[in-house]
């Protein structure tokens, strides 16, 4: 496994499950037999999550942000998990490979910024309760409405970034350097 701490939590989630739920076993609540179960789950995808991810995808994994990059890096497909957060990716001087590639964030409530080089073509899509979306100027937002925003000439870009944003409240912005 790629983030040992990330297995210790989830045997820990599934072990204060498996006791809340041996707890009250005897005794049938439905609300008592929900939370442990829940907590179960949590665990259990939280000790296969990785394997369901690409092996050249990165997987991120915080409480609270920010998470941030700047200068010489290299971007690859990643995945970044947050309860709070922003993220804060600025590719100006970074390494990017021809072709598509793929962010993912999943939290509560995040921000999340892009600064891109001219000739890289940005795909921003948002699913969350509140969400507002802006991509080089256009934008899309709203309640409980999912928000695509692609950059003009995207299909044609030889290098592309697209970024997937799944939260309860998210702001995703993109423009160029």
């Amino acid at each position: 496994m790629r983030i040992p701490g990330q297995v210790i939590f989830g045997i820990l989630i599934i072990l204060i499950g498996l006791m809340f739920l041996l707890g009250n076993f005897f005794d049938v609540d439905v609300g008592a037999l929900c939370f442990p179960t829940a907590l179960i789950l949590i665990g259990v995808w939280l000790l296969i999550r990785p394997r369901l991810v690409g092996p050249d995808t990165a997987l991120r994994m915080r409480i609270f942000g920010p998470i941030r990059r700047s200068g010489a890096w290299r971007v690859g497909d990643e995945e970044i998990w947050l309860l709070i957060g922003d993220v804060y990716l600025d590719m100006t001087q970074a390494e990017i490979p021809p072709g598509e590639t793929h962010v993912r964030v999943f939290a509560f409530i995040s921000n999340v910024r892009l600064l891109v080089p001219q000739d890289v073509g940005v795909s921003a899509s948002s699913m969350a309760f509140i969400t507002d979306t802006r991509v080089f100027g256009q934008k899309r937002g709203g309640f409980v409405i999912p928000s695509h925003v692609t950059s003009e000439g995207y299909e044609n870009a030889g290098r592309k970034v697209q970024v997937e944003t799944i939260s309860f409240i998210a702001d995703v912005r993109a423009r160029q350097a």
